[in-house]
């Protein structure tokens, strides 16, 4: 695949798109914008103008308006500019104001009648076009975005890394699931994938140890969250940073060497394997807490924690379970023994 966007990345790692998560003044990009100017690896200057948030009511951005700050920022420092769309017309009004990257959200990969809708829209321009995962781990559906921008002639394109929205994703807001981008990036080679540390982490302690796994990965940049007054920022308070904090984080990376084949399939496999414990061990402590709840309920109606009857009916529909998906009955029964002790432990 050709891909344009490589001559706008940074001719070194680690390439560096950072900005607020949302427009909210002039004034507020204008001097986040200078406080980030000259910031190792900076290429783009991000801002959201359109936000799709979850509840109505929170701040869903200034819109169109925010454009005309943004080429103030273009003007004065020389920074590329990078917003997100989610509408043929967002595309339209960004190509307008001369935004050179615009990428599609988590929210709006998942349909591909929209992907389709700004593909058009963006179909014999210039500029850069990324494509975040969806929300769910589907790898298909990340690929079918990028392949659908592909098929209305943009090449200029990269992949951004924002982890998955599922119910156990501790200690992070998003789980990282390492192995989805690699795969993305075995299957198209020369497609740019960025990581944003932000919104896998959902908070700011977090970011530098994702951004260190995700170069260890082999990604090839950061769209990192950073905003003059992150405390009182409109969106996302928590993971936004402040630029004195971003120049810190991209200080502390460590651009290592790239692993060969042999390593690096190795360390995805170890990098799952650290992600699914982290989510058993969540799963465990959620199943505790449950455990304790039931031991008082017990308590209240004098009730023995100990129920043999219940405890039989259990193991065996786990024994059952556990050999549906290739778990061996002495496998199955060691470690639910071990929950279930636990459990009595808890309750008494």
């Amino acid at each position: 695949m050709s891909n344009k966007f490589k001559s706008i990345l940074a001719t070194s790692r680690p390439a560096l798109i950072a900005g607020p998560c949302a427009a909210e003044s002039r004034e507020q990009l204008v001097n986040t914008a200078e406080a980030l100017a000259g910031i190792q690896g900076l290429m783009a200057f991000r801002a959201g103008l359109w936000k799709p948030r979850t509840r109505p009511g929170d701040f869903e951005g200034v819109g169109e308006k925010g454009l005309a700050w943004l080429q103030e920022v273009k003007e004065r420092f020389g920074l590329r500019l990078a917003v997100e769309i989610a509408f043929p017309a967002h595309a339209e009004a960004c190509l307008k104001a001369g935004i050179d990257i615009m990428w599609i959200g988590a929210r709006s990969v998942v349909s591909p009648f929209v992907v389709d809708d700004i593909a058009r829209a963006l179909k014999g321009s210039e500029a850069c076009v990324m494509v975040k995962n969806p929300l769910n781990p589907d790898l298909s559906l990340w690929a079918g975005g990028i392949e659908r921008l592909m098929k209305n002639g943009i090449t200029s394109l990269a992949a951004v890394h924002r982890g998955f929205d599922l119910y156990y994703s501790k200690p992070f807001r998003n789980v990282p699931l390492w192995e989805i981008p690699i795969e993305l990036k075995n299957n198209f080679p020369e497609l740019p994938v960025f990581c944003d540390p932000s919104h896998i982490g959902g908070q700011r302690k977090y970011l530098l140890q994702i951004s260190q796994k995700a170069f260890d990965l082999g990604m090839d940049g950061l769209m990192i969250e950073a905003h003059i007054d992150p405390q009182h920022a409109l969106t996302d308070v928590a993971q936004q940073v402040s630029p004195r904090e971003l120049k810190e984080i991209m200080s502390g990376l460590k651009i290592r060497k790239q692993q060969n084949k042999a390593d690096a399939a190795l360390e995805k496999y170890r990098t799952s394997i650290d992600e699914l414990d982290d989510q058993l061990l969540e799963i465990l402590s959620k199943r505790m807490q449950i455990a304790e709840w039931i031991g008082k309920l017990k308590k209240e109606q004098d009730l023995a924690p100990y129920q043999p009857d219940r405890w039989a009916a259990v193991l065996d529909d786990r024994i059952k379970k556990g050999g549906s998906l290739s778990l061996s009955k002495d496998f199955v029964m060691k470690v639910f023994n071990l929950i279930h002790m636990e459990s009595l432990d808890r309750q008494e």
